[in-house]
């Protein structure tokens, strides 16, 4: 007798695909599902994949859209940032696909939801604070965290033992044992030989961006334009695109092929172990890049100064930690927009060997920035004594401060 039907997010990898084998020997009927975050997958072989294994059905959702729109833009309107280089290119696609499979599972009569993420990383908590948002009484399977499971699987030898013996076709290989997750942002690589943060990762681990040495020789060069913040359009030899996908698919294809934003970075996860990550994140690396760039001719300082100050590291460490479906980050994330009303304009960059040079930039319309105010050879704006007056205001704290100190015989040192 079956125990029920359980909705599985399934990417055919390694570890779902021998989930999916012991879903069906726990005796559960099992719903694959697949969200289309802009990996570049053979869904029809995923497909073909999970039904040989035993799913009564395998659904794909195209997420795309509606990643871009709703999470990634604002995310380069925030300038989102983990630990100062991570661009968040994993954790930005949960709630999207979260959402998605609670939507599959609801309709397909799941009642309940599973997933692959191990039980030391941060995708678990990730995925099940979005699940139990969205439908607080789904009961989640997360195998990685059963006795019964890891127990039986210690490693990913076992694994592949497991699907070599079950005729699981899997990618992976003993030589190549390394975790990938790819989206629209980014991908991203860690486990195995990458464990040791001292190990250079090998050439042929990076899947999406040339490496720099081999990019092109003569640099590229695009122009960006934001409206509010949001990147609407982008201007290239090749021509020009407009629309929040065609905008953000173009950019990374500029980007990749000038082996532009890969890192390698040991970060802190949220489960409290540090964690070695190797990223390629060639879209946001370019976006980010000139959409911070504009802020300063176009956004006013002290809106920034807060900006920074709180929303980005707020919203930054809420979207890594897994909380999107949250009160507070539902409050931070209606912080964003408004700050964004003036950021009106265009960036012009150039993109060669991996680097990103901006040009030049411009706007129209909200430019707080003006030449003669701001030219050292003109007196306009205010007149040069007006400062005398600004400098003595500022320095009553800083003379009190220093003759406290002369007091107490305590010389001001470098």
């Amino acid at each position: 007798m079956s125990k029920g039907s359980v909705c599985l997010a399934y990417s055919g990898g390694l570890d779902t695909s021998v989930i999916l084998a012991w879903l069906l020997e726990q005796g559960y009927e099992v719903v694959a599902f697949t969200a289309d975050v802009g990996q570049e997958e053979d869904f029809e072989a995923a497909e073909k994949k999970a039904l040989q294994i035993g799913a009564k059905k395998f659904i794909r959702v195209d997420c795309k859209e509606e990643y871009v729109s709703k999470v990634l833009l604002p995310a380069v309107q925030v300038n989102a940032v983990y630990e100062d280089v991570y661009l968040l290119g994993t954790s930005l696609a949960r709630p999207v696909i979260a959402k998605a499979q609670i939507e599959v599972a609801e309709r397909e009569g799941c009642f309940a939801v599973a997933h692959g993420c191990t039980g030391k990383g941060n995708d678990q908590i990730r995925f099940e604070l979005g699940y139990y948002a969205l439908r607080p009484d789904v009961v989640v399977i997360a195998p990685w965290r059963d006795p019964e499971f890891f127990n039986r699987f210690a490693g990913r030898k076992d694994l592949l033992e497991y699907a070599a013996e079950h005729g699981i076709p899997v990618t992976q290989t003993t030589a190549k044992p390394w975790s990938m997750d790819e989206n629209l942002a980014h991908v991203s690589f860690e486990a195995g030989i990458l464990e040791d943060p001292d190990t250079t990762p090998p050439s042929d681990m990076w899947k999406l961006t040339t490496d720099p040495q081999n990019a092109p020789d003569e640099p590229e060069d695009l122009t960006i334009v934001f409206e509010q913040g949001i990147p609407t359009k982008v201007m290239h030899s090749e021509g020009e695109v407009q629309g929040p996908l065609d905008v953000f698919e173009t950019v990374s294809r500029l980007a990749r092929r000038n082996g532009v934003g890969r890192i390698d970075i040991v970060e802190n996860r949220y489960i409290n172990l540090k964690s070695r990550g190797c990223y390629e994140q060639a879209p946001l690396t370019v976006l980010r890049k000139a959409h911070v760039d504009l802020e300063g001719l176009t956004l006013d300082k002290e809106v920034r100064h807060l900006r920074d100050q709180f929303v980005t590291p707020t919203y930054s460490r809420l979207l890594y930690n897994g909380c999107y479906f949250t009160p507070e980050c539902e409050y931070v994330r209606s912080m964003i927009a408004p700050s964004q009303k003036t950021v009106n304009g265009s960036v012009r960059l150039r993109l060669y060997k991996g680097n990103v040079f901006v040009l030049g930039r411009s706007s129209e319309t909200e430019t707080l920035y003006d030449a003669t105010e701001s030219s050292m050879d003109e007196l306009t704006g205010f007149a040069p004594t007006d400062t005398t007056g600004f400098i003595a205001i500022q320095a009553l704290r800083i003379k009190k401060y220093g003759q406290s100190k002369k007091d107490r015989n305590e010389p001001l040192t470098l």
